[in-house]
């Protein structure tokens, strides 16, 4: 059989399913590294007498496809959130979404205490165009509720025809009570990479995800910045805020762009050792100008593995919140027509040789977004990899870290983190936020290499 290697760093997103922060590499279904054991031949034997005893005495005729579905999906869950058993149908959906358009509602999802819980909405898209915010929790679909499924039928029941109308049913911290969303579904086009320049001198480019779109875009976007601005540009802001992820070839290929040498990111499975490694070449379209990169709660995977390098290399300032802390990988086993699973089989590592996982990426720079009235209620519910049941463990005793805000403000006039990020670059001394709210009145100040 021959196999296909597609890495991806993604989320959950309504419309279509890929692991929250997952790293996808395809594999030979039929390869195996070990002897199934006795223990082994007796469980499938229990499992075998179990659904032979559904299927001859439940009180209804059961759907056996939906039964094994059922039983793969239970198995796979109980190791930790991101491995699952996609059917044909999902496995398909799961291979549109690396073009960087489907059919949806545009929101990145978690499960949570049996009920959806939102990540972040997606630039530009009907839940994010409908006021649907980071951490809002959906407890019904069309009135009916969702304590019972797993995510993937949350997911399945929220994905419909374009145009089609689904209500959402709302708990929302600051709240007196749930309220509904009417959204209307749509064809998710993710435009990749938006850009403007800031002050007539700095480059402002957003990566909103990483698609097969992303590097060309990327790659345009800066030689228009440098027509634009000519000798006058001072450097790049990198917005990675709130992007969920992608294919890991593009955020390589990212990373790689603005660096000229060393270690991207490795990955090493069970017994420890490296299993793949990738470098940086030559070049660095910045013209090694200053950058900084914004990151925060909703950063995941692929960001991070941005973030990480280039924060590693010393070759950009990290600002903003800790980001999501997705750093396992996870491969993606097709089933022939049956399919594929998707199986966590090793964790991610930065240049520094540093695992994110269930920690993150802590910003050089942090800076705080002033939070509207209401969404203050919110500041202490964040969702992270460290907050998600069964996640693996991070290394490092204490180490593990919940999320920090995904709140962005609309009004670029209010966002202090772009604000601060333009300070850096113009080379002014940038106050950030205390490590602890004990800290001194008195906050330290950063200033600009």
């Amino acid at each position: 059989m021959n196999t296909t290697n597609l890495k991806i760093a993604g989320a959950f997103v309504v419309g279509l399913v890929a692991a929250s922060g997952t790293w996808v590499t395809f594999k030979d279904a039929n390869a195996t590294n070990k002897t199934p054991n006795q223990d082994t031949y007796r469980y499938l034997n229990l499992f075998g007498d179990v659904f032979d005893r559904v299927r001859a005495d439940y009180v209804e005729e059961p759907d056996s496809e939906k039964l094994i579905d059922t039983a793969i999906n239970g198995m796979l869950a109980g190791l930790d959130p991101h491995s699952s058993y996609m059917n044909p149908k999902r496995f398909k959906e799961m291979q549109v979404q690396t073009r960087g358009e489907f059919g949806g509602l545009g929101i990145e999802v978690t499960m949570e205490s049996e009920v959806v819980k939102v990540v972040s909405p997606i630039d530009d898209t009907p839940a994010q165009k409908a006021g649907i915010l980071s951490n809002d929790l959906i407890t019904q679909i069309d009135g009916k509720e969702i304590r019972g499924l797993t995510l993937n039928e949350a997911v399945d029941k929220m994905r419909g025809k374009v145009g089609e109308p689904i209500t959402l049913t709302i708990v929302r911290k600051g709240k007196d009570a749930p309220f509904d969303v009417t959204i209307k579904r749509d064809i998710i086009k993710i435009r990749a990479v938006r850009f403007n320049v800031e002050h007539d001198d700095i480059g402002y480019i957003r990566i909103s995800s990483f698609s097969d779109q992303t590097q060309e875009n990327l790659d345009k976007a800066i030689v228009k910045i440098k027509e634009q601005t000519g000798d006058k540009l001072k450097g790049y802001v990198i917005d990675l805020r709130n992007n969920p992820g992608g294919l890991l070839n593009q955020a390589i290929s990212v990373s790689d762009t603005f660096l000229k040498k060393g270690v991207i990111v490795s990955t090493r499975g069970r017994n420890g050792a490296e299993t793949d490694r990738s470098s940086a070449t030559d070049g660095d379209a910045a013209d090694g100008k200053k950058i900084v990169v914004l990151i925060n709660g909703g950063s995941a995977s692929a960001s991070e593995i941005v973030a990480g390098a280039l924060q590693d290399h010393k070759r950009a300032t990290i600002l903003g919140t800790r980001s999501f802390g997705k750093g396992s990988v996870q491969t993606i086993i097709p089933l022939g027509s049956e399919g594929a699973i998707r199986l966590t089989t090793a964790r991610y590592y930065t240049p520094s040789n540093s695992s994110i996982q269930a920690k993150g990426i802590v910003p050089d720079i942090k800076i705080e977004q002033e939070l509207p009235e209401e969404l203050k209620a919110q500041a202490g519910s964040t969702t992270s990899e460290a907050t998600l049941r069964g996640h693996l463990t991070g290394e490092g005793e204490g180490e593990e870290a919940t999320g920090s805000s995904s709140y962005v403000p609309a009004d670029k006039e209010k966002d202090l983190q772009l604000k601060a990020a333009i300070d850096v670059i113009d080379g002014k001394t940038v106050e950030q936020a205390p490590k602890k709210a004990e800290a001194a009145a008195e906050k330290p100040a950063t200033t600009a290499n």
